[in-house]
């Protein structure tokens, strides 16, 4: 199936830049292999992860230096401990002390 007319004059194309931008990402994805990783989730369910190629090959070489397959390593990431959320407060904090650091160079 394919489009109709000058794209340049689609309604897309007069959406704000941030929005054509995430509309680039989209396609980009789309386009690339993803693989497809069976797992089982702490509780017992039935898991598929999908991840891109970067990802499975980072998957596979995490694996692998563990001596264990994807499936397992799933396994046990899954009882990792949710990552803490930095307070607004706190990045806010960094990034004025590094920007006073940079200017005392």
């Amino acid at each position: 199936m394919t489009s109709e007319g000058n794209p340049t004059n689609s309604p897309v194309m007069e959406l704000p830049v941030v929005d054509q931008d995430f509309l680039r990402e989209l396609v980009k994805v789309s386009r690339q292999k993803h693989h497809h990783v069976k797992w089982v989730d702490r509780d017992g369910t039935d898991r598929v992860t999908t991840v891109s190629q970067t990802e499975v090959v980072r998957l596979n070489a995490l694996a692998q230096r563990l001596r264990i397959g994807k499936t397992e390593l799933m396994r046990q990431a899954a009882h990792l401990p949710a990552a803490r959320k930095i307070s607004a407060v706190s990045s806010h904090t960094k990034i004025d002390s590094a920007a006073i650091s940079a200017t005392n160079l």
